[in-house]
This record gives C-alpha cells, sequence and structure tokens, in this order.
C-alpha cells in the first residue's frame, strides 16, 4: 500500500509504502462502535445528584395520625409526593458508566479507524510538521495550502511536540501526541495530519508482524 506525502507547502514530494496491517485493515463497524461508546463512557463526568428522602432536611415524626383526620394517610414530610420532599428515581452521582474494553479490542479499533480513513482519503501524510516561526498564521497557512478546511486532528511526534503550541487557537482543528492517538477524536474530525514519523511509530505500535 502506498500512500502521497506532501511538505506543508501542499506540494507533493513521494510515495510511501504504509503497512497494510494498520492502513488496510477490513471494516467492522460493530467493534468501532463497542470501543467508542465504551471510552466515552469511561471519560463520562457524573454531576448530577438529587437527595432521597433519607437525605431532605425535615423531621421524621409522622404528620398526623393514620386515621380519623380525613386526609390522606402519609408517614413523613420528606415523601417524595409532598413539595421539598425526597426525589425517587433521580440522578444519583454515585452511578457507575464504566465500561471495560480489552487492550487488543482498543488496539482493533484504532486501526480499524485508520484504515477506514485512509481508505476515504482523509488522511494527510507529510514529509514532517515544522514551523519556522511557530506562528498560529504559519499552520493556518499549512492547512489551506494542503486543502483542508474542514476539522482536522493533528498528530505530533515526540520530536514535533513543541510544534503543538502555534496549532491551539485554529478554529476547527485539535491536536495529539501520536502516542496518544484514539478513536474518539479521531473520529469527532474528519481529517488526519500526520507526518512520516508519526507512520511509523503507529506501525510499530499496532503491525502483526513487528517483531
Amino acid at each position: 500500500m502506498k500512500v502521497k506525502v506532501y511538505n506543508l507547502e501542499g506540494k507533493e514530494l513521494e510515495e510511501m509504502e504504509i503497512s497494510e496491517d494498520v492502513f488496510g485493515v477490513k471494516a467492522n463497524d460493530e467493534l468501532v462502535q463497542q470501543a467508542f461508546v465504551s471510552i466515552q463512557s469511561n471519560q463520562r463526568q457524573v454531576l448530577a445528584h438529587t437527595k432521597n428522602r433519607g437525605e431532605r432536611a425535615g423531621s421524621g415524626i409522622k404528620p398526623w395520625k393514620q386515621k380519623g383526620t380525613g386526609r390522606a394517610r402519609v408517614g413523613s414530610v420528606r415523601t417524595p409526593t409532598w413539595r421539598k420532599g425526597g426525589v425517587a428515581f433521580g440522578p444519583r452521582n454515585d452511578r457507575n458508566f464504566k465500561k471495560k474494553i480489552n487492550k487488543k479490542m482498543n488496539t482493533q479499533a484504532i486501526k480499524l479507524v485508520l484504515s477506514g480513513k485512509f481508505k476515504d482519503n482523509e488522511i494527510k501524510i507529510v514529509d514532517k510538521i515544522e514551523f519556522k516561526e511557530g506562528k498560529t498564521k504559519e499552520v493556518a497557512k499549512s492547512l489551506k495550502n494542503l486543502g483542508i478546511t474542514a476539522r482536522i486532528l493533528m498528530a505530533f511526534s515526540v520530536a514535533e511536540k513543541d510544534a503543538r503550541l502555534a496549532s491551539r487557537n485554529i478554529p476547527k482543528a485539535e491536536n495529539i501526541m501520536t502516542s496518544q492517538l484514539n478513536i474518539v477524536d479521531m473520529l469527532n474530525n474528519k481529517y488526519l495530519l500526520m507526518s512520516k514519523d508519526s507512520v511509523k511509530y503507529l506501525e510499530e505500535k499496532y503491525a502483526e508482524h513487528k517483531k
């Protein structure tokens, strides 16, 4: 499998051979969906919280006797049917939304998303991601040269980490270290931009024929 390599000026430099084990995996939407939901669930912050009848302020004494008053029977002023009473079946901050996903499934899901983006021509490979002045306008110009106008995720290798600072204020652009690449960020952005070093890193990490 070959992919075109560009520079940040948008000029084609060469064709690069990439691993079919990483970028040519057969589609499996069910696995990707399962991994996506698991990651989203594990990142979920449980904030909403309501008080039940045991946590509400108020006396525990029976408001009136059970019979003979002509009124409906009631056992506490904190009953959920009364104003200022506890909430029945409301959201609680101790609820656990965690979902387990094993390492092999997560690895396969990443390869599936990379393969899907490669098939749809949504991966842009450049020789290196480097900005001389480290200015935001340089990043914006480079994306324009590459013909990228939709949402994009920029993956940086360790050697390119300083270039991340220049890309932080670009609208519709997110950045991440290649070592932290995940399916949620990839699927939330149309394009994936990375350098040849990042491609080699992914192949060394995920290729099945690696030593």
